[in-house]
């Protein structure tokens, strides 16, 4: 519903409007890494259908308005995205770790944790944003950072960053949760001249710093 008000706006005011979509359009990919050009597996009755159908519904409006109203769109994709001034309680997984690390409480691995996430640092996502309102292609774009990790991975970047004697507690998978996810952003390099800077190992100290001044 806030997406159809604010293309409503949109077109009155003659706007251009920018929907920050998910990689979480794609589901539990059966293409690996996904292209854009990908229509997704998505399961549209689960426990995390609401959020990731609600952004496919969010897309097809966004372009409903730019066919048939003439709206001016951006659409992007955005992956996995970590930095300073999140929550330390978010629930995303990398908050989760570092906080977990900074408060010496086992960090949480759900399933095997052999299933692969992409981290972005989030000053990458920003100049992968203005890249795509300032320049004149509708999208969508992933952006994201097709470094790819599998969870006990990431788990062990955290340890070495925060604390080695960090311990892992392993506990049942959440339904629907997908097994991969990393971005193809050849569409992104070509036609935005974008891609990432900042690996995870760059990038998790800069945001431990600011949550251990939060804590």
């Amino acid at each position: 519903m806030g997406t159809l008000n604010m293309l409503g706006l949109a077109k009155r005011i003659g706007a251009r409007f920018l929907l920050t979509s998910t990689s979480e359009v794609y589901g539990d990919p059966l293409e690996h890494p996904q292209k854009e050009t990908y229509w997704g597996h998505v399961n549209p009755i689960g426990v995390r259908s609401c959020y990731d159908e609600g952004k496919r519904t969010a897309e097809t409006l966004t372009m409903d308005y730019h066919r048939g109203a003439g709206v001016e769109v951006r659409i992007a994709r955005i992956f996995n995205t970590y930095g300073p001034r999140m929550c330390l309680d978010d629930g995303r997984v990398v908050s989760n770790f570092v906080s977990q690390a900074i408060r010496k409480q086992p960090m949480t691995v759900y399933g095997d944790g052999k299933q692969t996430r992409s981290f972005q640092y989030v000053s990458d996502l920003v100049d992968g944003l203005v890249a795509l309102m300032e320049g004149e292609h509708v999208g969508p774009f992933n952006l994201g950072n097709p470094g790819e990790f599998t969870m006990i991975e990431l788990a062990e970047v955290v340890k070495e960053t925060i604390d080695p004697s960090a311990t892992i507690e392993f506990r049942a998978n959440t339904a629907d949760d997908p097994h991969k996810r990393k971005p193809d952003i050849s569409k992104a390099k070509e036609l935005l001249n974008w891609e990432p800077k900042i690996s995870l190992r760059e990038g998790l100290p800069l945001m431990v710093n600011d949550f251990e001044t939060a804590s």
